[in-house]
């Protein structure tokens, strides 16, 4: 006889072995806590550009909202939890967008593309909450003096780099407040788009819908804050440089860089699961 899928339980491929231990539920099958775990640090560039350009990147029920301000954020987690200790790197690519679908009406930044360095959080972040994750090699920071370098490449093709320097403290009585949950009755958070095909010629798409990451979930506590100058260079790829991802990497080399918008770096402890994420309709 074989096995049944539990219900209230998450699974992922394959199934065959037992219920999943990941983000949202470890080896007890009890959700992680989030207080202490991860420990960050976030390096962020932004800069403004066209806004033409990126409407060409929104998704349906998606429009750019305010000024065209792109946003780069490398994020270097430690003593992850649910990966017994472990560690990995990300690189997104995010601007302010609305969504206004039939039922519901969202603001916030729409996460265009997440490169990770580590398999695991890019299938549990895919499949299960609708981040568009997908692989890089995104090395340590090198730090010169009051530089410092990030880079990320995918199998040796360096495709962005990123400078930030003269950074100065800012005093823990001018951090960000917290982010607020809602505004004029619109749903405030980061934003996503879900897209997962369907099996078998002309089939539909398994999902196809937009997803909200919902403020005012998160226990991530900023423990330092600094503010400076940054730089970022995307490097056009061929397809023989990158032959999944060139397109991707071409479009953010061919957004216009009008003014750049300040750099920052931050530590922080804490987060969330993102086990609220919700599907907008």
């Amino acid at each position: 006889m074989g096995y049944h899928i539990e219900p209230g339980v998450m699974y992922m491929m394959p199934t065959h072995f037992g219920p999943l231990s990941g983000p949202r539920q470890g080896p007890d099958l009890k959700p992680f806590n989030h207080v202490a775990s991860p420990k960050s640090t976030t390096y962020t560039v932004s800069f403004l550009t066209d806004a033409d350009q990126l409407e060409a990147l929104c998704p349906p029920g998606f429009a750019v909202a305010g000024e065209p301000v792109v946003t780069i954020a490398s994020v270097h987690l430690t003593e992850v939890e649910w990966l017994a200790g472990r560690g990995y790197n990300v690189l997104g690519v995010m601007f302010p967008v609305t969504y206004s679908g039939e039922r519901d009406r969202a603001a916030g930044p729409l996460l265009a593309v997440l490169w990770e360095n580590l398999a695991d959080p890019i299938l549990t972040g895919r499949e299960q909450i609708g981040f568009a994750k997908i692989y890089a090699e995104i090395p340590a920071p090198i730090i010169r003096g009051n530089e410092t370098h990030l880079s990320a490449s995918w199998l040796g093709f360096r495709f962005v780099d990123i400078a930030i320097r003269n950074l100065i403290a800012v005093p823990p009585a001018n951090y960000p407040p917290p982010p607020e949950v809602a505004r004029d009755g619109i749903a405030l958070g980061m934003l996503h788009y879900k897209y997962i095909p369907g099996t078998g010629q002309d089939s539909t798409p398994d999902a196809d819908y937009a997803v909200l990451q919902p403020n005012g979930y998160s226990q991530a506590r900023t423990t330092a804050l600094w503010r400076g100058e940054g730089s970022v260079q995307f490097h056009a790829a061929s397809w023989e440089d990158m032959p999944t991802q060139y397109h991707i990497v071409n479009a953010l080399a061919s957004l216009q860089i009008k003014q750049a918008r300040g750099a920052s770096l931050s530590t922080s402890i804490g987060g969330e699961d993102f086990s609220r994420q919700r599907r907008l309709r």
